[in-house]
């Protein structure tokens, strides 16, 4: 419980050119993304999770699959992903930050 400031916050190394940031409560978890080597020619594989997540552009341009549809988000625009369905990303901006809301939190990203 807090207040959370980001020079204090741990930065996770998730690839070349990707890292994120983490805070949760016993339920929530709010996760940072950071994506620095964009554009992608191609979209990430596809991947699920049983935690419900709204993910929020916050910076640059991406092209989100969610299904089989997909989406072309700037800032400002949000996405929902149910649990279980599959989704992925294409960064086409070089620079690209995405704020993750998940509930229940991701004990997988806590193991890091």
């Amino acid at each position: 419980m807090g207040f959370h400031r980001q020079t204090d916050l741990q930065q996770h190394v998730i690839g070349e050119g990707r890292t994120r940031v983490q805070v949760h409560t016993d339920r929530l978890m709010m996760v940072v993304m950071d994506f620095t080597d964009g554009p992608a020619a191609q979209p990430d594989p596809p991947h699920t999770h049983p935690h419900e997540q709204i993910c929020y552009v916050v910076s640059g341009r991406v092209r989100y699959y969610l299904g089989e549809e997909y989406a072309d988000l700037q800032p400002g625009d949000l996405v929902t992903v149910p649990a279980g369905v599959p989704h992925r990303i294409q960064t086409l901006s070089p620079v690209v930050r995405l704020a993750d809301a998940f509930h229940p939190i991701r004990d997988d990203f806590l193991a890091r």
